[in-house]
């Protein structure tokens, strides 16, 4: 089944996101545990939780992606920020035990100037201190587009924060096809060559996820600019050979395009049509 969605808000909750899914045509959504820019979270309704897994059962859903909040940083040059992305994500992972079994995804984050390897450290102690056996929760890595001083941009960096990881049954990584072109991986005319790189150095096995999302610059800019598919520098045809590709089409995909819900709806559609189950 191709598994296909989009950024919701969850300011509404579950059940009212399971809702929109469905009425754009998509079966997943991803969703912020809390505003993007930080700040407390919403409490949880069990009520909402209920209602949220009838409809779930009902659409098809049964898979969904969290996202941390863009605020957090678990690599910071600041001992304060570094405790809030840990105090951040024990919060979001206690919160994602209502609904079990899905993922959390968040980026590594930047070393502003501490160096990669010092903040590759930081990423795996957060790791190490957040990560507990008994969650169901699996943690997402996102690969990024390597602005600024960004650390997940090359499939090295990824590897060596897994390797840290004392749970490795609790990680995985969330490829953003966006960020990837833009820290210079081939897509549109390699996407074989790429994903057997990341096969060779992370693992294909570790690959949970798929950001899709066309990018406004060229490859290797590290500009980190969203576009709508099939409007930016990676096209259509190249997503038709994402989705479709052997070793992602049975992956969950989320769009985080810049687009209202009619405008994701339209690349539902559009992503379906292309699709060959």
């Amino acid at each position: 089944m191709f598994k296909i969605g989009c950024h919701l808000s969850s300011s509404k909750g579950y059940a009212n996101m399971a809702k929109e899914a469905y009425q754009i045509g998509a079966n997943t959504f991803q969703f912020f545990t809390r505003n993007p820019r930080g700040g407390s979270a919403k409490a949880i309704d069990e009520s909402d939780i209920a209602e949220f897994e009838e409809l779930s059962e009902r659409y098809g859903i049964d898979v969904i992606l969290a996202h941390a909040p863009y605020t957090l940083n678990c690599c910071s040059a600041k001992p304060d920020v570094r405790e809030f992305a840990i105090n951040t994500m024990k919060d979001d992972l206690r919160r994602m035990e209502y609904t079990p079994h899905n993922f959390y995804n968040f980026h590594p984050g930047s070393h502003v100037g501490q160096g990669i390897e010092t903040g590759i450290q930081y990423i795996i102690d957060t790791l190490n201190t957040v990560l507990t056996p008994e969650q169901t929760t699996t943690v997402l890595l996102e690969t990024m587009a390597g602005k600024g001083s960004e650390i997940g941009s090359k499939f090295e960096e990824i590897r060596q924060i897994i390797d840290g990881v004392k749970l490795q049954d609790k990680i995985g990584v969330c490829l953003d096809t966006c960020h990837v072109s833009d820290s210079g991986y081939d897509l549109v005319n390699n996407l074989n060559g790429v994903l057997e790189e990341f096969d060779h150095i992370i693992g294909l096995e570790r690959l949970k996820a798929v950001h899709l999302n066309d990018s406004m610059n060229p490859i290797g800019s590290h500009k980190d600019r969203h576009q709508k598919i099939g409007e930016g520098t990676l096209q259509l045809e190249t997503f038709e050979k994402i989705i479709n590709h052997k070793n992602l089409k049975n992956l969950p995909f989320f769009l985080e395009t810049p687009n209202e819900l009619e405008g994701y709806a339209k690349e539902i559609a559009m992503l379906k049509e292309v699709y060959k189950a």
